[in-house]
């Protein structure tokens, strides 16, 4: 019995540790953000390459904060910590980290969707 409740003990602490250990962000396809797109209202479209990625071609709508620019003093620029925030960069690797800067800072309703290579939609280029 002592064995049983042991075991029981260190699977409830191992479960706990993986839960806890979240993203703290939802991760999405393009696919998919493109159909929350067409439903949603009141979101922000966050590009977080480099200015020069940005304007060589960037979702329809799309703001631009690269990722070595997301501190504390991004907030004046996104002050609303509740506001669903969808980011996206080249590939998936830089919205991942975005993403999860975000979440330290306390933004609350983070969606990382992948890079602008899997966007099929109408892409805007900056003249």
């Amino acid at each position: 019995m002592k064995k049983l409740s042991f075991s029981l003990i260190i699977l409830l602490m191992l479960s706990s540790c993986l839960f806890s250990k979240g993203e703290g962000y939802k991760r999405i396809t393009m696919d998919e953000a493109a159909v929350l797109m067409q439903k949603e209202e009141g979101y922000i479209l966050l590009d977080v390459r480099t200015k020069a990625e940005y304007e060589s071609g960037y979702i329809p709508g799309a703001i631009n904060i690269p990722l070595g620019d997301i501190d504390e003093r991004v907030v004046s620029s996104l002050p609303d910590k509740e506001q669903m925030i969808l980011v996206y960069c080249r590939s998936g690797n830089r919205s991942r980290q975005a993403s999860d800067k975000l979440v330290k800072l306390g933004y609350k309703n983070i969606i990382e969707i992948g890079g602008i290579n899997s966007w099929k939609g109408e892409v805007v280029k900056k003249q």
